[in-house]
């Protein structure tokens, strides 16, 4: 069995009701279920989740929530980690066993070519996971921090007269997926293979404020509305 888990908890701070909030008209989980639900990779999408309201909204863009998250997996405090592994343990107990799976975040970017795109390289490599990633934007080992004065200062200063175009580049989680494999991996690795799977950055945008919130908007329309 191949499932899809949407983690979405009714009661997020940053943005209230985030999950759920209309993006250019839709709700934000929407257009995860969609692509989830499009991709054809999935015999079941579940969302994970402690709100009834929410519960309501995925099972209209087409995914299942067969349980209710206990509330003690649903404070300010809680890890992704535990949420999945008691979405996984559920579904072992009453649906089946489960071959892999692909953890997904209520974001408006997550497309059926990368979803597939992710499968076949962790289906290629043998991976454990494969998650989408993409570079920061600028280098990370030019980056400044705060001083005990209030000053500023860099964080690396060894780096501090090196060219950005010398260092290395570094890459953060696109916030969108985790592919995760359970069965079909080396009976001979050593440590998990965590392969990355990169997207530009224009489709990378972490919608924690309402400032994201407007950019991811305006990039939407940009790049994917208008198909550029």
């Amino acid at each position: 069995m191949q499932i899809a888990i949407i983690p979405a908890r009714g009661g997020s701070k940053r943005i209230p009701k985030k999950s759920i909030r209309p993006f250019l008209g839709k709700p934000l989980l929407a257009y995860t279920i969609e692509a989830a639900r499009d991709s054809g990779f999935f015999d079941n999408i579940i969302v994970s989740t402690d709100s009834e309201e929410f519960a309501e909204v995925a099972k209209k863009y087409g995914a299942e929530v067969p349980f209710m998250r206990p509330a003690e997996l649903a404070d300010d405090f809680t890890a992704t980690a535990p949420v999945i592994e008691h979405a996984l343990e559920w579904v072992k107990s009453n649906m089946g066993d489960v071959e892999r799976y692909c953890q997904f975040y209520a974001n408006p970017f997550v497309t059926v070519e990368n979803i597939k795109g992710g499968y076949e390289l962790m289906r290629e490599k043998r991976a454990n996971c494969v998650l989408g990633v993409t570079e920061f934007a600028y280098p990370i080992l030019r980056a400044f921090q705060k001083n005990e004065q209030g000053g500023v200062e860099y964080a690396f200063p060894e780096y501090s007269q090196s060219r950005s175009q010398d260092l290395p580049t570094f890459f953060h989680d696109a916030a969108q997926f985790y592919w995760h494999e359970l069965t079909d991996i080396p009976a001979d690795r050593k440590s998990p293979l965590s392969l990355p799977y990169f997207l530009p950055r224009y489709m990378a945008v972490d919608i924690d404020t309402s400032g994201d919130w407007i950019i991811a908007e305006k990039l939407y329309q940009a790049f994917c509305v208008n198909g550029e």
